[in-house]
């Protein structure tokens, strides 16, 4: 289904909000059957994932994660009797989010990195043959914005792109948002298009988004523990900026796991063209993988809030971050990318496994309405702080944030693909 008007975007917006809204709590057993059916039935039951306007700086984010995971639900069990009403809610998503992402550079100066994530089911519902031609008030126009919005990023002066307005800093958290959205983006331009001008801009893309992952890796990295802290700043100038590296001083656990997330579905969508970044990014995950396993809690089987932490008083398990990780490693030993270690492979799939029961058993409520909850999900951290422990360990769990219940939806389909074979 396409909608081309800004008008049109709008009124459909409006309509499956108020019969999402009339339906609100009412569960079906067919979408009881599944952990991942279940979660997300109750996120649409709260209308969560739609933009409105006054959600903060990560409401573009929360929308975006919302699509990504129903996008990925919808796909795996395309004949379930609930598909019908995930998509739809994607697209009412997609709809919402359209609207505040029609201005390239009015978009890349008044929302984080986070805003690409959108760009997936902007693709999904625009026609092929439209992705460079669309004007405003369609799908193809705002996904043409958004990824002309990465031009008008600021960046330091390695080409680092600034994850928001904070001057000169880069997160972990952008790219998740960023690299798959960057690379799928003109693969399925220069496949509507092929002509040699867009396979040099695809290749372009691919070694941008490469360069962006590689600052990240070579800023934050630590040698000891292979774990990457949240960010780095490039002017060394930040109360926290490591005078060396620019590097923070901590590994929050949800900004490793957007980095995670970020380079296994960066890799299922590369291009066989771009085999020599696939290898890069081969051996970044490998390495990441095996730090991220190492770094599991052994009592619980879930991960840190802050990981180069764990024990430490204040500090707890936090269960975004865990379920990104186990969706990251499940999904990365499925689509084969530990072909040359078997062992870190299973290593990989039970740490996730134990991971994803012990989020089911612990931050899953059973509500009285026939939905179900999610805790557990620290709020926003960010390194507008002093990026203290204290900081990060001081900040606020929020209950029900799709931040978590959708990392969930997406670790806990991988699971069920495994229970499947």
């Amino acid at each position: 289904m396409r909608v081309s008007t800004q008008s049109n975007l709008a009124a459909v917006t409006l309509a499956f909000a108020l019969s999402v809204t009339s339906a609100a709590g009412e569960i079906t057993d067919a979408a009881r059957s599944k952990n991942s059916t279940w979660m997300a039935s109750s996120i649409m039951s709260r209308s969560q994932g739609i933009m409105t306007g006054k959600g903060g700086s990560s409401e573009l984010l929360q929308a975006g994660i919302t699509q990504r995971a129903l996008t990925a639900l919808a796909a795996q069990y395309p004949d379930d009797a609930f598909t019908s009403d995930v998509k739809a809610y994607v697209l009412s998503s997609a709809c919402s989010v359209s609207p505040f992402l029609q201005n390239a550079s009015y978009d890349a100066l008044s929302y984080p990195l986070d805003r690409l994530s959108n760009g997936h089911a902007l693709l999904d519902y625009s026609a092929p043959t439209d992705n460079m031609t669309s004007g405003p008030g369609s799908f193809a126009g705002a996904a043409v914005a958004l990824r002309d919005s990465i031009d008008y990023n600021r960046r330091n002066d390695e080409g680092g792109l600034w994850y928001f307005t904070y001057p000169q800093w880069s997160y972990l958290d952008g790219m998740y948002s960023l690299a798959p959205f960057y690379v799928r983006y003109h693969v399925e331009a220069e496949t509507a298009y092929p002509i040699p001008a867009w396979k040099q801009a695809t290749l372009a893309a691919v070694n941008d988004t490469y360069h962006q992952i590689d600052l990240l890796w070579s800023h934050t990295r630590n040698a000891s523990s292979g774990l990457l802290a949240h960010g780095y700043d490039a002017s060394r100038t930040a109360v926290w900026a490591d005078p060396d590296t620019g590097a923070s001083p901590h590994v929050w656990g949800r900004s490793l796991g957007w980095y995670a997330m970020a380079l296994v579905d960066t890799l299922e969508v590369l291009p066989d063209s771009a085999s020599e970044y696939r290898d890069l990014i081969l051996e970044k995950w490998n390495s990441l993988a095996s730090a991220v396993v190492k770094a599991v809690d052994p009592t619980t089987g879930g991960w840190w809030q802050i990981l180069d932490e764990p024990g430490r008083e204040g500090n707890y398990i936090e269960s975004s971050g865990s379920a990104m990780f186990a969706y990251a490693l499940l999904k990365g030993t499925r689509l084969g990318y530990f072909a040359t270690n078997a062992d870190l492979a299973s290593t990989a799939v039970d740490a996730a496994i134990r991971g994803h029961e012990y989020l089911t058993d612990t931050f899953v409520v059973r509500e009285t309405n026939g939905t179900l909850g999610y805790n557990g999900t620290v709020s926003v951290c960010s390194l507008n702080s002093t990026a203290t422990y204290e900081y990060y360990v001081g900040q606020p769990i929020n209950y029900n944030s799709v931040l978590g219940s959708a990392a969930y939806i997406l670790a806990s389909l991988e699971v069920e693909r495994l229970a499947a074979l």
